[in-house]
């Protein structure tokens, strides 16, 4: 399947990773770390890290949380353990409450 060459994002979206890519700069900077510094250590180019700063949704969102982690800058609570505890169990009970697959409702001629 081809991805589409030009693909819009909704407002939220792309204000919410702006923000996320403006904290990430502003966690690097505060621990006086350079974008050399910070890309070699997340594993990525400094191009990469330049597109998450500055809030591409396009990056990739396992590379964002990387490098947000490097920085410092919190995802969802403080707690390490938490994110996995709290939303992971929560969300797999939910889950198993719901249908395996979503399909569309079928129309059945009932006219006799």
């Amino acid at each position: 399947m081809a991805s589409p060459v030009n693909r819009t994002y909704l407002r939220q979206t792309r204000d919410a990773a702006e923000l996320l890519g403006k904290l990430i700069r502003l966690g690097r900077k505060e621990r006086k770390i350079t974008e050399e510094e910070l890309s070699g250590r997340a594993g990525i180019s400094r191009r990469t890290l330049q597109k998450i700063e500055r809030g591409d949704p396009k990056c990739e969102i396992g590379l964002v949380f990387e490098v947000a982690n490097i920085v410092g800058v919190k995802l969802f609570n403080d707690e390490e353990n938490s994110i996995r505890y709290t939303f992971g169990r929560h969300i797999d009970d939910k889950l198993a409450l719901l249908p395996k697959r979503v399909r569309r409702p079928v129309k059945v001629n009932d006219d006799f």
